[in-house]
């Protein structure tokens, strides 16, 4: 251990004391802001919302404070096939109909793998993620087809948001406790010898204690609706007697099964299928699974997936090097280690490895701006409401992508024969603490 002793210490200010123009940057930050004073006027110019592939699209969606971006993501991926067949441009899909289910199946899990592990400490390293996160909003593009393509989707008119899925903070701290108190009951079940029924009764009672929860929280969503609705051209509509499942196959009219999550990680080896067993969250549905591989075929697939007028989902790290208010994703937005005078740069690997890259947002692709043949910038539709980026939308530029997108969802036909191939190897179980976690 190396402890600071006074000369260390005299010997770093003297270090400080040595650097140019530290008065005037140490005024500068302290008045403004980092971010504020790193920032790089030429962004406005090099961000213009200019794009000659465009998905003709909508008014976004706004999550509001909750954490349910990659449903609102998928959703908006479905929701340019419904409101192509009825004619409604600002149609929009329900999100609380897939927050619900995702809330009852994340805790089924939850139990299954409590009840698993009950032989192990809860300071062991699997069982203290899982206690770290029962519940949360949080999820993948896999998460959301299992949840789909079990339940089916509803109109956002037949299942609205309430004020709880707008700010979920509250019902997540709520439930996160009584699953935790949950685990904890299960738990001693199991090691006190219970009997098989026992625990299963107990189960089943807490599971029927968390579907009233979220009931009560967020609406029962139907089994039966009728919908009703005028098109752009004011011509009404009514189809009645309609299940989620049924309204999905007519109107969304899409095989999610087509679809294929595309990643560049590579702090992992290339050409490999992965899996993430600790994510699932329908027992019995779709499994989350990665195809790695280089960047270059991410752009591809995603350009000719636009240019066939469908939007891209993708997964990335919307906290680097961007700005909310002016809708910017730019690698050079701010100049930090210009600024501090200090070294910042880390590969994308190296970052993943080191815990400063995450995968901490989904957005859609919707647009591309192509020099001779090759992107400059990417159009992102957001949900974060109107009042951000231009009304809603982002410009991304390929560098950020390059550095910040760790998957892309695409549809099979549009990789390589090659890339498509990876999709028929047996996966790769990742660990739940993973960098794509």
């Amino acid at each position: 251990m190396s402890e600071l002793n006074k000369k260390d210490i005299e010997q770093l200010k003297a270090s400080y004391q040595k650097q140019p123009e530290r008065d005037v940057i140490a005024r500068a930050i302290q008045d403004n802001g980092i971010n504020n004073v790193a920032r790089d006027p030429k962004a406005k110019t090099r961000m213009q919302p200019v794009f000659n592939v465009e998905v003709k699209t909508g008014k976004v969606s706004n999550q509001k404070m909750s954490g349910r971006c990659w449903m609102f993501a998928l959703l908006n991926v479905l929701k340019q096939h419904v409101a192509k067949k009825i004619g409604v441009k600002d149609f929009q899909l329900s999100q609380n109909y897939l927050f619900f289910w995702d809330k009852i199946e994340k805790a089924n899990m939850f139990y299954d793998h409590m009840i698993a592990l009950a032989g192990r400490s809860t300071k062991d390293r699997t069982v203290n993620y899982y206690l770290g996160m029962p519940d949360d909003d949080g999820g993948q593009w896999d998460m959301a087809v299992a949840l789909v393509q079990k339940y089916g989707v509803v109109p956002q008119s037949v299942f609205p948001e309430t004020k709880v899925t707008n700010n979920t903070m509250d019902f997540d701290m709520v439930l996160g406790l009584k699953l935790r108190r949950d685990a904890m009951q299960l738990r001693r079940l199991v090691k006190g010898g219970a009997t098989d029924k026992e625990i299963l009764d107990a189960r089943k009672k807490m599971l029927s204690e968390v579907y009233r929860m979220t009931a009560v929280s967020c609406g029962v969503p139907p089994k039966k609706f009728d919908f009703e609705y005028r098109d752009d051209k004011k011509k009404y509509h009514l189809d009645k007697g309609l299940t989620p499942k049924k309204f999905y196959k007519k109107y969304a009219d899409i095989d999610l099964d087509d679809f294929v999550v595309a990643t560049n990680s590579p702090d992992k080896k290339m050409g490999e299928k992965y899996s993430q067993p600790s994510q699932d969250n329908v027992v019995g549905g779709k499994k989350i699974e990665y195809l790695n591989m280089p960047m270059k075929y991410l752009k591809q697939a995603a350009i000719k997936q636009l240019k066939a007028g469908e939007p891209v989902w993708f997964g990335n790290d919307v906290v680097q090097q961007s700005n909310r208010k002016s809708g910017y994703l730019d690698s050079d937005l701010y100049r930090r280690g210009q600024l501090f005078n200090v070294d910042l740069d880390m590969s994308k690997a190296d970052r993943l490895a080191y815990h400063e890259a995450c995968v901490s947002h989904a957005m859609t692709l919707t647009g591309v701006d192509l020099v001779d043949g090759k992107p400059k910038r990417w159009k992102v539709q957001n949900s974060w409401g109107t009042k951000n980026g231009f009304k809603g939308y982002f410009v991304m530029s390929d560098d950020w992508m390059n550095k910040y997108v760790y998957e892309m969802v695409v549809r099979k036909e549009y990789l390589p024969k090659a890339q498509r191939a990876i999709d028929k190897k047996a996966p790769i179980a990742l660990k739940p603490w993973d960098s794509l976690e």
